[in-house]
């Protein structure tokens, strides 16, 4: 105990504790600082560790008394001073442990000392003390922790709240519901005919592409037949060269290319006919398209401008909660902005008040500081003085610790002994229990032979 990790209290804090957090009644008037001081009575410490046990673990002073309930036990009224200083031993050794008290033996509660029991209450003291901070700090958790239960349930209550006003504003009224189903049958009917006319569209796209391809081929075997003409040609004008013909047979070849030429000439306007009927009907097919795009658009509007209208009705009710809101703030802001310019005016008058008694106090203040100063330069060297002697004192406590090391260690030693001499007195009383029960039987023997001789 020379190096506690607590700090050892007065007497006087001691008393004042256990009067205010462990006793009570009766027990805490009577108590006082001449139980503990200069010799300590072990009925008041006894009583103390009682207490702070019953505080602590709810074991009450009368259950430390009770002799177990054993056929073997004889005089049970003997037992019961002893059983209760062994209880309070016993358990005190269990508990002292967590104040950082080691050394407690049963020397300290049937002969106690001034400084051990000072050291072992100022321990139970701190523990107490670390006790109650504590209970203050789970206390307040567990109020943090309802607080927070409450917000969530609120939370929870809210978000609940707040789904039920989603179904209601995601579910149309049944006023607006007819529209809503005519513009959905509506909007149904335009996909099907949509659909419809992409469908023709695609077909006529394909007609196209075919009457491209077979325009392509005509004008392709026009080009092979011109070629093929303006060859014959350059044959012709070289054979006319070479060869007089006949006019019949002249005449009859130029019929066959006038029929040639005929026949060519009706192909080219057929092909040019249906080329101008493709170009219409493609220029039909991109009227349709553009056509069925601006419907899209103007359904795609009309969503977009319901869902708008929807929320503009929102923010506009939002927006005159705010407005009514902002008023009752302004009004409350209007009238504290009075009340402040009259605290004001009145601070303003007591500063100007104030700075008067200030310079008042400073000049009063400049002469007792000029006093002190002289007075600390002779502190100064008083406590010079002072420090010499306590570094005397010092080397003299140094001392006194080696002391009482030493006899703490004779103390133990003799604390060992007198356990060893109570254990052999507890021996010699159970013997002595045993003669008197039998000098007893003796008695009861002869008494009965008396009686009988009379």
């Amino acid at each position: 105990m020379s190096e506690n990790t607590f700090p050892v209290h007065t007497a006087d804090a001691i008393v004042s504790f256990y009067r205010t957090e462990v006793l009570t009644g009766q027990e805490a008037k009577h108590f006082t600082k001449s139980d503990l001081t200069p010799s300590p009575k072990p009925e008041v410490v006894q009583m103390l560790y009682m207490r702070v046990l019953h505080l602590l673990y709810r074991f009450r002073p009368e259950c430390h008394s009770m002799v177990p309930l054993m056929e073997n036990i004889q005089f049970p009224m003997y037992h019961e001073v002893p059983t209760a200083i062994m209880s309070v031993y016993i358990r005190m050794q269990q508990f002292l442990p967590m104040c950082f008290v080691y050394d407690f033996s049963l020397n300290d509660l049937l002969a106690p000392k001034k400084q051990k029991q000072l050291t072992v209450l100022s321990a139970i003291m701190n523990f107490l003390q670390f006790r109650k901070m504590r209970l203050n700090m789970t206390q307040e958790k567990h109020a943090k922790f309802r607080a927070d239960v409450d917000r969530m349930h609120t939370c929870v209550k809210e978000n609940q709240e707040a789904e039920k006003k989603i179904e209601i504003l995601t579910t149309i009224p049944p006023e607006q519901q007819a529209e809503a189903d005519e513009l959905a049958a509506a909007f149904s009917e335009l996909q099907a005919t949509t659909m419809h006319e992409y469908q023709e569209v695609n077909a006529k796209k394909d007609s196209i592409t075919e009457w491209k391809s077979i325009n392509a081929e005509k004008t392709y075997k026009l080009a092979q037949m011109k070629t093929d003409v303006c060859n014959l040609k350059d044959d012709i004008a070289k054979c006319k060269s070479q060869i007089v013909e006949s006019p019949e047979e002249l005449k009859t070849q130029m019929e066959i290319m006038r029929t040639n030429v005929k026949n060519i000439k009706s192909s080219i306007e057929q092909n040019d006919e249906c080329v101008v009927e493709l170009q219409n009907m493609v220029q039909r097919v991109s009227h349709t398209d553009v056509e069925i795009q601006q419907m899209h658009n103007l359904l795609q509007d009309l969503e977009s401008s319901m869902n708008n209208s929807k929320q503009q009705q929102e923010e506009v009710s939002s927006l005159m909660q705010l407005d009514e809101k902002r008023q009752k703030e302004r009004k409350n802001l209007c009238n504290e902005e009075a009340q402040l310019g009259r605290a004001l005016r009145m601070k303003l008058d007591k500063e100007s008040k104030q700075s008067i008694r200030r310079q008042k106090k400073r000049e009063i203040k400049e002469q007792h500081v000029e006093e002190v100063l002289g007075q600390c330069n002779q502190i100064h060297h008083k406590r010079e003085k002072m420090a010499d002697k306590i570094q005397e004192i010092s080397r003299e406590t140094q001392q006194l610790k080696v002391k009482i090391h030493s006899l703490r260690e004779v103390c133990s030693k003799e604390t060992q002994k007198a356990q060893a001499m109570y254990d052999t007195l507890c021996a010699a009383m159970d013997k002595l229990h045993g003669r008197i029960e039998k000098h007893c039987v003796d008695l009861k023997q002869e008494f009965t032979k008396m009686s009988s001789s009379f």
